[in-house]
Parts: C-alpha cells; sequence; structure tokens
C-alpha cells in the first residue's frame, strides 16, 4: 500500500483500543489485506484470515493470499492451512478461530467471506453434517433445481446465484428434513460480540473496483499463476470447492488447450467482478452498522 494510500485510509479509521479485535471486511481486490498488514504494524496483532479460497495450501497466488514477505512482517493465522481436497465449511472455520480469539495477541480478522463474518458474529446454527450420499447427489443437480427444491424464508435469506450457499441450503434440508431458516432460527449466541469490536467494511465503488480487478488479474499471471495451477492439474476435480476458486476453472481450461489466454482471463475478470458484486451487496445489507471507510480515497 502506497504511503498516501495507506495515511489516507489511516484517517478514515475509528479509534482502535488495545483489547478489542478488528475486523475488517471487503469486496476482492479492494485493498483490506494490506490494511490488516498496515493496523498490525502499527497497533500490533496478528492477522487471521477470512476468506474461504484462501484456506487452501495449493493457492497463494491465485487466491491472492499475503505473499512470503509480508507474512514475515507480523504472524498470520488460517491461511493455507487446509488440503485442497479437504471438507472446510464455516463451522469449521469458527472452530479454528475460537482459540485464536482468546491468545495475547489481538486478531485482525480479515476477508471477503461475509458468512464467515456474520457467523462470527451472529452466531450459526448447529446443523449436523450431510452425509456423503446427499452431498453426491447434490453435486450431480443443476443450480435451477436446487433452488426449485427450496422454501421460500430460506431462499430469501441466500444469494441463489452462489451455488455452494444453495447447495448447503438444499443438503440441510435433505438430511434433516428441515429448512435451513428453521435451524438458523435456533442459533446459539455467537463467539464473538460485535460491540467488543472494531468492525471495518470497505466501501468500493464500481468503477474504481473494476479497474483494479483487470489489473490484479494480469498482475497473478506475472506472479506465476498458470504455474500454480499447472502444478495441481493431475489433480483437477471441479467438484471439490477448492477448484472452484476464480480462476482455477479458467486457466486450467486454458491448460488443456480448450480455451486462449485471452479468453481465459476476460471469463475469470468477468467471474470476480460478479463474485465483487455479491459480496457489495452482502456488505451492505448485513454490516450496516459496521464502520465504512472509502476505499477509493
Amino acid at each position: 500500500m502506497a504511503d498516501n494510500s495507506a495515511n489516507r485510509l489511516w484517517e478514515q479509521l475509528p479509534p482502535i483500543p488495545d483489547d478489542k479485535p478488528v475486523l475488517i471486511a471487503g469486496p476482492t481486490a479492494s485493498g483490506k489485506s494490506a490494511l490488516a498488514l498496515l493496523i498490525a504494524e502499527r497497533c500490533g496483532g496478528v492477522i487471521v484470515n477470512a476468506d474461504a479460497s484462501q484456506v487452501y495450501d495449493c493457492w497463494r497466488i491465485i487466491s491472492a493470499r499475503p505473499s512470503r514477505e509480508e507474512e514475515a512482517r507480523t504472524p498470520h493465522r488460517l491461511y493455507g492451512h487446509i488440503a485442497y481436497d479437504q471438507t472446510y465449511s464455516t463451522g469449521h472455520w469458527l472452530r479454528d478461530i475460537t482459540p485464536l480469539l482468546s491468545q495475547n495477541q489481538r486478531p485482525i480478522i480479515v476477508g471477503g467471506t461475509g458468512l464467515y463474518f456474520t457467523s462470527l458474529t451472529e452466531g450459526m446454527a448447529d446443523i449436523p453434517p450431510t452425509p456423503p450420499d446427499i452431498r453426491a447427489k447434490a453435486d450431480m443437480l443443476p443450480l435451477q433445481e436446487l433452488i426449485e427444491g427450496l422454501d421460500a424464508q430460506t431462499l430469501h435469506r441466500i444469494d441463489t446465484q452462489n451455488r455452494a450457499r444453495v447447495q448447503r441450503a438444499w443438503e440441510v434440508l435433505s438430511a434433516t428434513g428441515r429448512t435451513l431458516a428453521d435451524w438458523q432460527a435456533e442459533t446459539p449466541a455467537p463467539i464473538l460480540d460485535i460491540r467488543n469490536t472494531v468492525p471495518i467494511v470497505f466501501d468500493a465503488g464500481k468503477d474504481w473496483l473494476l479497474d483494479r480487478i483487470n489489473r490484479r488479474f494480469d498482475q497473478m499471471l506475472r506472479q506465476g499463476a498458470m504455474d500454480e495451477v499447472a502444478a495441481m492439474r493431475d489433480l483437477y476435480d471441479p467438484s471439490l470447492p477448492a477448484f472452484k476458486a476464480i480462476g482455477v476453472p479458467e486457466l486450467m481450461t486454458c491448460l488443456e488447450g480448450r480455451m486462449t489466454l485471452d479468453e481465459a482471463r476476460e471469463r475469470a475478470t468477468i467471474a470476480t467482478r460478479q463474485f465483487a458484486k455479491r459480496q457489495r451487496t452482502w456488505f451492505r445489507a448485513r454490516m450496516k452498522s459496521w464502520h465504512h471507510i472509502d476505499a477509493a480515497s
């Protein structure tokens, strides 16, 4: 983060007491990881990942994880700690982060997965795990069929363009006979009280963010994203969540000779724009009380 940009963001921040965790949410490519590092170095703390793609050990470049140099500057946790073929849910993330909240170092929790933040600060229903046969059946169903199998109340609560969220709701209903909305109505108290945190969310203008998204994918390619994807080619399974990270299907198709690099770049950029739009919609709806900062200032 350039000095002038860093100082402008710093001036927008609320007071950061020594004893309070910091939460930083924002859309992809908005600069939230750089802000987390800035706060860690100026105020102290350990940076904790709240991004579902950055948990996988195979994706440093393609998921825009902090570099090794950045990780050496201050402690980072829950980055790249999951194998590509491991199941990892929001519940797993909550269990992993819970012990980090009681350690001596202040957690600076940063990422773009809104469900992680809301589950942490609003609570999460204790839903039984999905049996493998139901998961396998759900994997085979088209998105529209999954949507048609859900109740209106649940559909109102989830992003119906996000297949993972829709499939999860369908699996819950199929496995338990109860809707996701019913389970969520019995949500226990949250692990972290939002009133005892410094919650920050990035506001990012559409045009400003689009320019950063376009430039970042080219930067990933220069840093070796194609080689990173190529290293996983023999293990590629499009049904695994790790391989659904934006850029992976596109570059894998390019490696297989079914798409040019320019086409892969265009498709990955479009997918990133659509993802960022969904993130911004989520943050506006669910994080109204958070401290908003202007990422483009």
